[in-house]
């Protein structure tokens, strides 16, 4: 693997011109301040050139699930299909800036391909799997298309030494905090993903609350599907605390980005409460104002680590 100052030699080196490369970093970053303030944030924290490649990540992670949200009909498998192929290729060969930028990192930092194939299977999946049994079906999904981000984003952040144990403890964090950060996903978008014909909630809990998906397309928020979202949210709270300690694995300068994004997104479960676990018809999120505000107590927190 190339060392940090060479990757970041490497990268100011490709975005300081006006060069087709410089641009896919610029739209990439445009992207990710549309779609994901949270997320924005968070990598606000990082240096610049590990700044610019998770933000080239995040637009490749998020160019691919829009395949499936945004596009119609058959052309949907269609389209992932021909994209996974692209995203095979080296940056030079490539005429989407977001896989252009994204391609470049994948070969600067060394990011293994079966990571993004897997990320693309998760998207794929949904395509045609639109009910899940059970807690460890949800949870491979989950790992699909969150935690082989997380397992991407540790090539650019770096592990604090390159010995098999901490690689190997890093690995395991960050497989916890993905599928958090998608249980979270699933609990905030109950609403949206049921308007697409899709319900993540796993059969097996919601049956062990006596709610059934009846329930669900009529939007029943009674006592059953509150007592099923605590758990749900119970759950996702344990991956959180499960997770946090992974952070001292990783190279100093990347703890507090990934420190910010875990608890910020995590804040989204409080909001779920407060809004009464209407999923129906609010989204839960945190203004910027509370997320900025929350930062300084996440940098004590990150600090405290070692």
């Amino acid at each position: 693997m190339l060392k940090s100052s060479a990757h970041t030699s490497a990268i100011t080196q490709a975005v300081m011109h006006s060069s087709p490369l410089a641009e896919a970093f610029r739209q990439c970053e445009a992207l990710t301040r549309e779609h994901s303030k949270s997320f924005y944030i968070a990598t606000a924290l990082l240096p610049k050139a590990k700044r610019l490649a998770i933000r080239a990540l995040y637009a490749f992670c998020r160019s691919t699930d829009d395949i499936v949200d945004t596009t119609h009909g058959t052309a949907r498998a269609a389209q992932l299909s021909d994209w996974r192929q692209q995203a095979q290729r080296e940056w030079r060969e490539q005429h989407s800036p977001v896989l252009k930028a994204w391609t470049w990192v994948r070969d600067q930092y060394e990011v293994p391909v079966h990571f993004s194939n897997e990320l693309i299977d998760g998207c794929e999946s949904d395509l045609r799997v639109c009910r899940y049994d059970t807690w460890d079906d949800l949870r491979r999904y989950c790992y699909l298309v969150a935690s082989t981000v997380g397992l991407m984003s540790m090539h650019i952040i770096g592990t604090r030494d390159q010995s098999a144990a901490t690689i190997a403890a890093a690995e395991a964090e960050a497989i916890e905090l993905g599928v958090a950060l998608q249980l979270t996903n699933v609990l905030r978008d109950v609403g949206e993903d049921l308007a697409r014909g899709r319900i993540y909630l796993p059969r097996e809990d919601m049956e062990r609350f006596g709610y059934s998906e009846d329930d669900l397309r009529q939007h029943v928020n009674d006592d059953r599907f509150k007592r099923l979202m605590r758990f749900e949210m119970d759950r996702a709270d344990a991956l959180y605390d499960d997770s946090w300690r992974g952070l001292r694995y990783l190279q100093p300068d990347g703890r507090l980005a990934v420190g910010a994004a875990s608890l910020l997104y995590r804040g989204i479960l409080g909001r779920i409460h407060a809004n009464n676990y209407d999923v129906f018809t609010q989204r839960a999120h945190l203004s910027t104002s509370q997320k900025l505000a929350r930062l300084p107590a996440i940098w004590v927190r990150v600090m405290r680590l070692d």
